[in-house]
């Protein structure tokens, strides 16, 4: 069996897949993008298509060593998102040729149905009670929101106070059986950070998000030891070596992103290292189908894995929705809050390819949102 011909596919809301095809008739899908850099992913797919073309694709650990090493220049957003739905696309064409799931190639499941969550607003706390409450009506058993909007470098006591009082008003809907996380989204200060988290203790989070923005990882610890909530990062980090430092400095929770740091090769090795320190597997997923399930693929065969984000109905996702490329939207379906173990051979769904190509058509913009402060200063979101 041979790669014959890879293809991507710029689809909205703001996604890009990509399909690899061989000469057997076996097709496998992945989605490497980076949001905002959709184009750019794209070109560095392109390239790398070059290395795979002609090869066999059942050799997944090797291309997956070409394509981060072989090249001076390594890493970065832009090439490990290429190469995460590369190697995506690739356990898919390994699973559907040996008929099984991906995850039965990982060692087989060690779970039979995995804990959801999803994303909830967090402007206004009659906005979060609203949120909560129609994410509960799904069946889910857990969200996620956001600490603050634009928060200053040392926010204003109505900041402070605001954040609490939003976590507040979702602790009042979910009550003590139920969990909120709360993203901080890079958007704080280490200042800000240390002085909302034992105001946020009473109300026992889930875990708190991103507390520094990725380029400050070496100042987590300062928090993780000021606080008994547990701390969560990684979505925009992408390797091993980059987890090792926060892994160290004490965090509870890790979240790569399958799309964004290696696909599932380099996320079940991450996982791995996670595991010799305790700490559990959470990963970032705010993306389409194919990333969901690959998640879900690793999860199932991920002995510390603790819980898997969803964007299925999030309100940004305009143009389209995470099920509208899926030709069978059941595997993906929420039962009590979770998703049963996905049966189907490779990711374990079936794309619904004349949807997807037709999209393209169309494609998409998507950028990053640009926020300033009243004083004209960048803010970060």
């Amino acid at each position: 069996m041979r790669i014959t011909r890879i293809e991507t596919f710029l689809v909205p809301p703001r996604w890009l897949f990509v399909r690899v095809e061989t000469d057997s008739g076996i097709v496998g899908w992945g989605e490497p993008v980076v949001e905002g850099r959709s184009e750019t992913v794209r070109t560095a797919v392109e390239q790398l298509a070059e290395l795979l073309i002609g090869t066999d694709p059942l050799r997944i650990e090797d291309h997956w060593q070409v394509m981060t090493k072989g090249s001076f220049y390594r890493g970065g957003p832009i090439l490990a998102s290429a190469v995460s739905g590369l190697d995506q696309a690739l356990w898919d064409i390994a699973g559907k040729h040996l008929g099984v799931p991906v995850h039965q190639l990982l060692g087989g499941h060690v779970r039979d149905r995995i804990r959801m969550y999803g994303w909830v607003g967090g402007d206004e706390p009659g906005e979060i009670a609203d949120s909560i409450s129609a994410q509960l009506d799904v069946g889910l058993t857990a969200v996620k929101m956001n600490a603050s909007g634009r928060m200053h470098p040392i926010g204003s006591v109505a900041e402070i106070d605001g954040v609490v009082e939003r976590v507040a008003a979702a602790r009042e809907v979910l009550g003590p059986n139920r969990d909120v996380a709360v993203d901080f989204h890079g958007r704080f200060t280490l200042a800000n950070a240390r002085r909302v988290a034992p105001l946020l203790e009473p109300l026992r989070p889930f875990f708190i998000e991103e507390p520094v923005v990725p380029e400050n990882s070496h100042l987590i610890g300062q928090l993780t030891r000021s606080t008994s909530i547990p701390v969560a990062t990684g979505e925009r980090l992408y390797s091993r070596q980059e987890f090792l430092p926060v892994l160290q400095s004490g965090i509870a929770v890790a979240q790569p992103d399958l799309s964004h740091a290696g696909g599932i090769t380099e996320v079940r090795k991450i996982a791995s290292l996670a595991e010799i320190f305790d700490v559990q597997l959470a990963p970032h997923c705010p993306l389409g189908p194919l990333a969901l399930a690959a998640c879900l693929q690793v999860g199932f065969a991920t002995p510390n894995f603790l819980i898997q984000e969803q964007s299925i109905g999030i309100h940004y996702n305009q143009g389209a929705e995470v099920l509208d490329y899926v030709l069978d939207k059941t595997p993906l379906k929420f039962v009590n809050g979770h998703i049963e173990r996905l049966t189907g051979p490779g990711l374990g769904i079936e794309v619904d390819e004349q949807s997807v190509r037709s999209a393209d058509k169309n494609g998409h913009a998507w950028r990053s949102p640009l926020w300033r402060h009243d004083d004209g200063s960048y803010a970060e979101w």
